[in-house]
């Protein structure tokens, strides 16, 4: 565990290298993070065998998410180099401005500052010590300090040091990343004034602890956590019907994945009355190999929600997979799978409501002329993602009315397919309204969620040798600048016409 004794030093050394980094144009700090993600593709064996060790994950899903994390890296290098991320605006001086003499403005994004890093427990390397906050943090410029998750800390260690290597080989300053361990330890960093944003990818309860202490400090900070999804998804009469046994087999996949122990996993699934899905539903999950969570508080909560959920009225068991825990509170498990009626889970509420961390998920029994939009904003809080499953060609004011509560609803919304698997995209948004996130503007996979640790700042009359480089004129980053010419403001409007 870190002493709290030093922690006054970790965050000195962070904000006494932020100015420096903050400096380092996008090439060499994109040089710098194609570097880390080599050395942790160079030390994948070693890293994935730790972590297969701490975490109970299997090995093929460890070494995709290794790949997955050196791929985000890579993605945010481009990002960089690019340069449109700094969103750079330049007013041209224009005497003759349509509202008095206008001076010269630039205006572009800068680095926050140091970032704290709480890292997940459910995926180790992904959203972990080298994951997308750390990634996007560090392509932003901002210092980041990483609180390692007890999940899994011998392999945070290990990582951390793989990190701050590859980072010192590529030039970077010294104090650029530094980890921590210790609940203690992260809770008094968020608090401290040198820390100038923080991100966290946990359960709501910890998440909203966090949050709170972020913006209860003195100078409140941003903060950026994941927090909790149940990712519902909606299916038709018309979706059966051309593909019940996909949807079936799709659905027992992805509720399986990892034992359900991604924020992602579909949590309930509304299906009409008289589907016909509870026999291939229950065949595909009983295939499913006895898989560890990832720790016995895991296993705790999740064997006290399966026993709620399983002794509600009006449950009916598709599925009742198994539960094995051992002398040290480790849990192996299989799929549970339940239904219940729609009027049943609203007369239920948060018994059933609550999210599921771990392999089981409810199917939402409605009727014929059930108002599918209603029932997703009445039962249901923000979400990372919803999916609709609807028949090839199937249009009706229904389910356009569904599109648009779900857009409400969610960050990401899915046509077809699963919600578990995000792609690591520019497009990606993995963010939605509370309590999925606590900022619903941000995301935390894709180039985007580079914008988390950012802000803005404007120059008015600055003298051009003293403007940072991507405003210059002379542009030496050769960055996108988007330019507003004198003489223009007399025909605003016009092209909108």
């Amino acid at each position: 565990m870190t002493s709290i004794s030093t922690l006054d030093v970790v965050a000195s050394r962070a904000a006494d290298s932020a100015a420096a980094f903050a400096r380092t144009s996008p090439r060499d700090r994109a040089d710098a993070l194609v570097a880390v993600a080599d050395a942790l593709l160079d030390h994948a064996d070693e890293l994935i065998a730790i972590g297969a060790d701490e975490t109970g994950l299997a090995v093929a899903r460890l070494t995709g998410e290794l790949t997955r994390t050196a791929v985000q890296l890579r993605l945010f290098a481009e990002t960089i180099v690019d340069g449109g991320y700094l969103d750079v605006r330049i007013d041209a001086a224009d005497a003759g401005f349509v509202l008095g003499a206008r001076p010269d403005i630039r205006r572009y994004l800068i680095p926050l500052g140091p970032v704290l890093n709480f890292a997940a427990s459910n995926f180790p390397f992904a959203f972990s010590v080298a994951g997308g906050d750390t990634a996007s943090a560090l392509a932003a410029g901002c210092p980041v300090i990483v609180k390692a998750h007890p999940g899994h800390p011998r392999l945070s260690a290990r990582t951390a040091d793989v990190v701050a290597e590859a980072l010192a080989g590529a030039g970077m300053p010294d104090g650029v990343f530094q980890l921590v361990e210790g609940e203690e330890a992260g809770v008094e960093l968020l608090g401290h004034p040198l820390i100038a944003a923080g991100s966290f990818t946990g359960s709501l309860r910890a998440g909203r602890i966090l949050a709170d202490i972020a913006t209860g400090r003195d100078a409140p900070i941003p903060f950026f956590g994941e927090l909790g999804s149940v990712n519902p998804v909606f299916v038709t009469v018309d979706a059966i019907t051309e593909r019940g046994a996909d949807i079936a087999s799709g659905f027992a996949t992805s509720v399986a994945g990892s034992a359900g122990q991604l924020c992602t996993k579909p949590g309930f699934v509304f299906v009409p009355i008289g589907h016909d899905l509870d026999a291939p539903i229950a065949a595909a999950v009983a295939d499913v190999a006895e898989h560890r969570l990832l720790n016995p508080r895991i296993t705790a909560g999740y064997v006290e929600r399966r026993d709620a959920i399983l002794s509600t009225a009006g449950v009916r068991i598709v599925a009742e997979g198994t539960v094995r825990v051992d002398d040290d509170g480790q849990g192996w498990v299989t799929p549970t799978i339940v239904s219940v009626g729609l009027s049943e889970l609203e007369k239920a509420g948060d018994t059933l409501l609550d999210e599921s961390f771990g392999p089981l998920s409810i199917l939402v029994e409605y009727g014929t002329g059930t108002d599918l939009a209603a029932a997703a904003e009445s039962l249901f809080d923000g979400s990372l993602t919803a999916t609709i499953h609807i028949g090839d060609a199937e249009e009706s004011s229904a389910v356009a009315n569904l599109v648009e509560a779900t857009t409400r609803l969610a960050g990401r919304v899915l046509f077809g397919g699963w919600p578990t698997g995000v792609a690591v995209t520019p497009a990606m948004q993995h963010g939605g309204p509370w309590p999925a996130t606590t900022n619903d503007s941000g995301t935390s996979v894709g180039s985007a969620a580079i914008a988390r640790f950012l802000r803005p700042v404007a120059y008015q009359g600055a003298p051009d040798r003293l403007l940072p480089e991507p405003l210059r004129n002379s542009n030496p980053w050769d960055v996108p600048q988007r330019v507003a010419a004198a003489g223009e403001s007399p025909t605003w409007g016009e092209n909108a016409r």
